[in-house]
């Protein structure tokens, strides 16, 4: 048997086939919730993760996920909804996923070996990137080449791994060690090591919009608000900033063509859309800080008006 933890027998699986259903089903939750606890060990590293990424999407270079199987999967997830969730452009994400998106029909292993094609893949990535590589093993050769090559062209490289010591981690700027403990069922890491690197997906990629200015007292301010629950919800996130009721909330939404920062500023007293707008690139697209210029402004002309 393998002494690789993610490969490694549970030590209470004995029998496991021979237990009552609802025994298994309290052995496969008590599994996930001790994975899911892995992730407080690897918070100050996400940290950093989540600096790499905002730093890069900041200054226009791209978010590259990089991963395969189970593990690939989990990015995947992550990687599609950021555009919707927080408005990054679309094309500043991209997914590298061992035998492309034809895998997600019959997910199979042999393109995670496969190191001439993540050479191919790789040629998407350049200085100034982030790439965000994920293998739960540690050793994926299609992730490994992913991030060799990310390396030498001058991206910086966050990689999450369930193993301590993985090899993955050596091209590592930033290390994310997420030690889940042995799968019930041995090897089947899209159980607890999944549930790690899904639940650090999510703690990494939401810190780094924070730290764009893409979050704001807990509202997803700069969603892209493109169905009806969608409108309804940047109405609402307007209403509650801004202090104005919900039919002004979508005449100002209306005014802003659905950006809700601009319709906020709109809200707030800025006088037009141009003003918004300027008011948030001194801002680094941060509404908060916006909102203290804006405010700033109006106290100092309200002063002057008097005198």
């Amino acid at each position: 048997m393998s002494q690789t933890a993610t490969e490694a027998r549970h030590g209470n699986t004995k029998g496991l086939d021979t237990r009552a259903p609802t025994e298994i089903l309290r052995l496969l939750a008590s599994g996930q919730q001790q994975a899911a606890k892995s992730v407080d060990a690897a918070i100050p590293a996400l940290a950093d993760a989540a600096e790499l990424v905002a730093s890069a999407l900041r200054r226009g270079g791209k978010l590259v996920y990089a991963g395969a199987g189970s593990s690939g999967l989990m990015a995947m997830a992550d990687a599609l909804e950021l555009p919707g969730t927080y408005g990054i452009a679309r094309e500043q994400i991209v997914l590298l996923l061992a035998g492309g998106t034809s895998v997600l029909a019959d997910l199979q292993g042999a393109p995670e070996d496969d190191v001439a094609l993540a050479d191919q893949d790789a040629a998407v990535i350049e200085a100034g990137d982030c790439v965000l590589a994920v293998s739960a093993s540690g050793s994926t050769p299609y992730v490994l080449k992913i991030v060799e090559i990310a390396g030498v062209r001058g991206a910086k490289v966050v990689a999450l791994a369930n193993n301590p010591d993985a090899p993955l981690f050596n091209h590592a700027d930033v290390a994310v060690l997420l030690e889940t403990p042995p799968e019930l069922v041995a090897g089947s890491t899209r159980m607890g090591a999944g549930t790690a690197q899904k639940l650090a997906f999510n703690m990494l990629s939401t810190l780094a919009a924070i730290k764009l200015g893409h979050v704001h007292d807990g509202h997803m301010v700069n969603l892209r608000a493109d169905n009806a629950k969608l409108r309804i919800r940047a109405a609402g996130m307007v209403a509650d900033i801004a202090g104005v009721t919900a039919d002004e909330a979508v005449r100002y939404l209306q005014v802003a063509d659905g950006s809700v920062k601009i319709a906020v500023l709109l809200a707030e007293g800025a006088p037009d859309i141009d003003a918004a707008q300027s008011l948030l690139i001194r801002s680094d697209q941060v509404l908060r800080k916006a909102l203290a210029e804006l405010k700033m402004t109006e106290t100092t002309e309200t002063r002057a008006a008097r005198r």
